[in-house]
C-alpha cells in the first residue's frame, strides 16, 4: 500500500478543492458587485429619471461578460476529475472487502458479550453497558460494574482536583497496595500537601504532613524532606527549587497510576481488551488480506491451517507471551513441535531432537555443547 502516492491525491484534491472554492467567491462577488451597480442606478434620484430598460440591458451584458456559470462549472469539472481518481485509488489500495481475512471460529458469545459491557463499563459508559446486558439476556456483572462506577468516580473527582475519594480507596487498600509494591499512597498525600500549601498555607501544610506524611518517613524520608523543604516556598512554589510538584501532568501520570492499580486490584488488564483486540487486528489485517489473495490465487484453503506460513508483525504493546524459535530449524514452537530442555541446558524444538537422536535411536550431542542427551533425558518447556 503506497501511502505515500495516497497522501500526494489527497493533497491535489485538496489543492483544486480550495481553488474552486476561491473561483466560487470570486466570481459571486463579481456578481454581486454588478447587481448592487444596478441597484443604485435604479434607486437613483427620483428628480432624474433613468432608462430602466438600459440599465438591465447593460447589466446583462456586464453578467454575461463574466460567464459566471462557464467559470464555474470549469472550476468544479477539475475538482470533480480529482476526487474521482482520488476515489479509485482508495478502492485500489485499500480492499473494501475484509471477510477474507476471517476464520470462522466458534466464539463463546456469552464471553464476547462481557467484554463489550466491560468496554463499556471501563469508560463509565454504564446506562450503555446495562442496556447491552439486558437486550443480550446476559447476567449483568453488578460485582464489576460496581467497582468501574467506583474507579470512575475517583476519577471524575481527581479532573476536579479533589483527591478525597481516591485517598480512601488508597487507605481501604493499603496492604493490596504494598502487596503490588506501589507506593500510590505516598504519591497521592504529596499531591494533596503541596494543593493544601498553595491554597491553605504553611500551617494547614504543616499539620497534614504531620497527620499523613509522617508514617512514610521510615522508608521514604529523602521525599519526606524535600516536602519540608517546600514550607519555605509557601505561596511562592512555582518559583521554587521545587516547581515540578506543581506540573499539571503529574495529575494525569497519577490518574494513569491509579487506574492501573485499580485494576490489578479486579485482576484485570490496564487495557480494555476489547481495545487491544481491535487494535491489534487493524495492524494485522493488511498482512492477512495480503495472504488471502495470494492463497486464493494458488487455489490453496489457508483459514484450515493451524500456523499462518507468514508472520504477522504487531508492536511490542500487542506481544503478551513469550515465543521459542528453534535455534537449528528456525522453526517456531508450536504445540505439535513444542519447545525441549535438555540436560546440559539448552534448549531445541522437538522436531530437532527427533532428528538428531534417528527418532529416538541413538545419543546425540548437544549443538551447543559437548554434552550428549537422550530423547528420554528431555523435559517439554511451557512458556
Amino acid at each position: 500500500m503506497e501511502l505515500g502516492n495516497i497522501k500526494d491525491t489527497f493533497d491535489r484534491v485538496a489543492k483544486k478543492q480550495k481553488l474552486s472554492s476561491s473561483k466560487s467567491q470570486e466570481v459571486i462577488d463579481q456578481v454581486g458587485h454588478e447587481i448592487e451597480n444596478a441597484l443604485a442606478k435604479l434607486q437613483g434620484d427620483p428628480a432624474s429619471p433613468v432608462d430602466q430598460k438600459s440599465i438591465l440591458v447593460e447589466l446583462q451584458t456586464k453578467l454575461s461578460i463574466i460567464g459566471s456559470q462557464s467559470q464555474l462549472e470549469g472550476s468544479q469539472k477539475e475538482l470533480n476529475i480529482n476526487l474521482s481518481k482520488y476515489t479509485k485509488l482508495l478502492e485500489k489500495s485499500f480492499n473494501p472487502d475484509i471477510s477474507k481475512a476471517y476464520r470462522n471460529v466458534d466464539f463463546d458469545f456469552h464471553t464476547v458479550n462481557q467484554i463489550i459491557a466491560s468496554h463499556f463499563y471501563r469508560q463509565g459508559l454504564f446506562d450503555i453497558g446495562e442496556c447491552l446486558t439486558n437486550e443480550s439476556g446476559e447476567p449483568e456483572d453488578t460485582a464489576l460494574k460496581s467497582h468501574f462506577l467506583e474507579m470512575f468516580q475517583i476519577l471524575e473527582a481527581m479532573k476536579a482536583r479533589d483527591l478525597e475519594p481516591a485517598l480512601n480507596w488508597v487507605s481501604n487498600n493499603r496492604e493490596k497496595l504494598k502487596q503490588n509494591g506501589s507506593n500510590l499512597e505516598l504519591k497521592l498525600h504529596r499531591l494533596q500537601f503541596v494543593e493544601i500549601l498553595q491554597k491553605g498555607g504553611r500551617a494547614d501544610a504543616l499539620n497534614y504532613a504531620r497527620t499523613y506524611l509522617a508514617p512514610f518517613a521510615s522508608l521514604h524520608m529523602d521525599e519526606i524532606q524535600k516536602l519540608m523543604a517546600c514550607l519555605l516556598w509557601a505561596g511562592r512554589l512555582d518559583s521554587s527549587p521545587y516547581s515540578e510538584l506543581m506540573v499539571p501532568s503529574l495529575w494525569e501520570k497519577l490518574a494513569e497510576e491509579l487506574t492501573r492499580q485499580f485494576c490489578s486490584l479486579l485482576g484485570q488488564s490496564y487495557e480494555s481488551p476489547l481495545s487491544v483486540a481491535i487494535a491489534a487486528g487493524i495492524e494485522g489485517l493488511p498482512t492477512l488480506l495480503k495472504l488471502a489473495n495470494v492463497m486464493a490465487a494458488k487455489k490453496q484453503e489457508w483459514q484450515a491451517m493451524k500456523q499462518l506460513p507468514v508472520p504477522v508483525d504487531l508492536g511490542r504493546e500487542f506481544q503478551f507471551h513469550s515465543i521459542f524459535v528453534c535455534p537449528v530449524s528456525r522453526d517456531q514452537g508450536s504445540e505439535e513441535n513444542p519447545p525441549m530442555l535438555m540436560p546440559c541446558g539448552h534448549v531445541l524444538c522437538k522436531q530437532s531432537i527427533m532428528k538428531l537422536s534417528k527418532s529416538s535411536t541413538r545419543t546425540f550431542k548437544c549443538p551447543y555443547c559437548p554434552a550428549e542427551s537422550s530423547v528420554g533425558q528431555c523435559m517439554q518447556l511451557y512458556f
